[in-house]
């Protein structure tokens, strides 16, 4: 469903060479999880291929995986695990990734392609 939407988007894109985007959301957080983490894994496989194969149309394609986002998920002991990994020493928040989002879609943004950024805090696993 991810290349078949992606690929229509390629189809339909009539915008300025150089202003198409595709942004895709994953984890890395898979163990205990594996049909999660499989198509997570495809996801970001897809949208990796995407920047080769959209770039002519002038689409950048990335992934960006967000770690621990604050949106209360977590219970105490999660919350205090990952606090602990994090060097920042705060989760992230919707809006930490919404401001990469924000990025990645600006003409300053335009030449970062076929990338997965980590924008976790330096969250180390």
């Amino acid at each position: 469903a991810t290349w078949l939407l992606i690929r229509e988007f390629g189809r339909r894109f009539r915008g300025t060479p150089g202003t198409g985007r595709v942004i895709a959301l994953t984890s890395d957080h898979t163990v205990g999880n594996v049909p999660y983490g499989a198509s997570k894994g495809a996801l970001d496989r897809i949208t990796l291929a995407a920047a080769h194969e959209l770039a002519h149309l002038g689409i950048t394609a990335n992934v960006i995986n967000p770690g621990p986002i604050d949106t209360g998920w977590m219970s105490d002991d999660i919350r205090d695990h990952v606090l602990r990994q994090t060097p920042l020493g705060r989760l992230g928040s919707p809006q930490d990734t919404a401001h990469l989002v924000d990025f990645l879609c600006s003409p300053q943004g335009q030449w970062i392609n076929g990338q997965l950024l980590k924008s976790n805090g330096g969250l180390a696993h």
